[in-house]
């Protein structure tokens, strides 16, 4: 446990340099505790994961879906960390630099490559010229523009304050493909969080107080261009405590997994996804509400946000629309 110590004024250059150094340290030694990752390990035919990469997994979630990685897509993940997301996304790629790793921590790099030495080991199909380790900085990423098909990130975009994040998404919007996914796992905090444990340098580079409350997140991702956006799992993440930290109150901290997709910005606004679903229960052979959303009777259909709301508004007593389960996993109204 990292128990809540001294403070800094922290500007963008300490935090980050505070930030760099952390990791340079998990590098160099495995910190199991570092991250608690509320996502199991994937279990894929033929896929064997070293135990350092396991030891090295800091991250919040999982930001590796198959059904984002079909067709050979050109990855991109930032943030290297001991590989671990790095190997999944090969296993699907399985191309020569077909995965391109960013980390600005020459450490991380170097221990990443030490461990698909081990990887290649354990798996046959498995070649370290797939995975091509790239020294950069998520604010100004060394990939060319419209290049991704997937790109990747978890747990490191809550550390940054708003100017840098609104950088790093830019950057990995500059990359992507049209249609291009941008999958993140990050901490969210619907609490208020202290300013002093916000401007804790320390707290900040551990992933504990830089969260944002989730629609300021969400918000941030569309104001960077991107026209849909799905919640794909919320869990339970952490408790910063009075006894342990700068609060008098339990602060809840939750993680969150989103994909982001480079569609064209709709002109009502952004499609969000949080897990709402439309049920007509109504006598006719079908509901068709001209805007391009057809309810069949009793066949739940998956909505946005913006959807559901329009549904409601019409008032009428043979839909029904569930709340919001934050797990959405694709097909639906757009």
């Amino acid at each position: 446990m990292y128990i809540y110590r001294n403070l800094k004024d922290m500007s963008t250059t300490t935090y980050l340099e505070t930030t760099k150094n952390v990791y340079k340290a998990a590098a160099e030694k495995p910190d199991v505790g570092l991250c608690c990752t509320t996502t199991p390990l994937w279990q894929l035919p033929g896929l064997e994961m070293p135990l350092i990469m396991q030891q090295m997994n800091y991250g919040c979630g999982s930001t590796v879906n198959a059904r984002d990685l079909v067709n050979n897509p050109k990855v991109l993940y930032v943030g290297v960390g001991g590989g671990m997301e790095l190997l999944q996304f090969a296993y699907f790629s399985r191309q020569k630099d077909g995965v391109i790793g960013v980390d600005v921590v020459d450490e991380m790099l170097a221990a990443s490559s030490r461990n698909f030495n081990e990887a290649e080991k354990l798996n046959p199909w498995f070649k370290k010229e797939y995975v091509d380790l790239r020294r950069g900085d998520a604010l100004n990423l060394p990939v060319a523009d419209s290049s991704i098909d997937v790109a990747a990130q978890n747990c490191l975009f809550n550390i940054f304050k708003q100017e840098e994040l609104t950088k790093a998404l830019a950057e990995m919007y500059r990359v992507l493909k049209p249609r291009g996914r941008l999958v993140m796992s990050d901490p969210i905090c619907n609490s208020e969080i202290p300013n002093e444990l916000r401007e804790d340098e320390r707290l900040r580079a551990l992933c504990l107080s830089g969260s944002l409350p989730l629609w300021d997140y969400i918000k941030m991702i569309t104001d960077a261009g991107f026209g849909t956006v799905e919640i794909r799992a919320k869990r339970p993440y952490r408790i910063l405590d009075p006894k342990n930290y700068a609060t008098d109150k339990l602060i809840y901290i939750e993680s969150v997994e989103v994909c982001a997709i480079k569609d064209p910005m709709p002109d009502d606004g952004p499609c969000i996804f949080t897990g709402k679903t439309a049920i007509y229960y109504g006598n006719q052979e079908y509901f068709d509400d001209q805007k391009g959303h057809v309810l069949l009777p009793n066949m739940p259909l998956a909505v946005c946000d913006k959807t559901a709301a329009a549904l409601a508004s019409l008032q009428r007593d043979d839909i029904f629309i569930s709340e919001s389960t934050w797990f959405y996993d694709g097909g639906g109204c757009c």
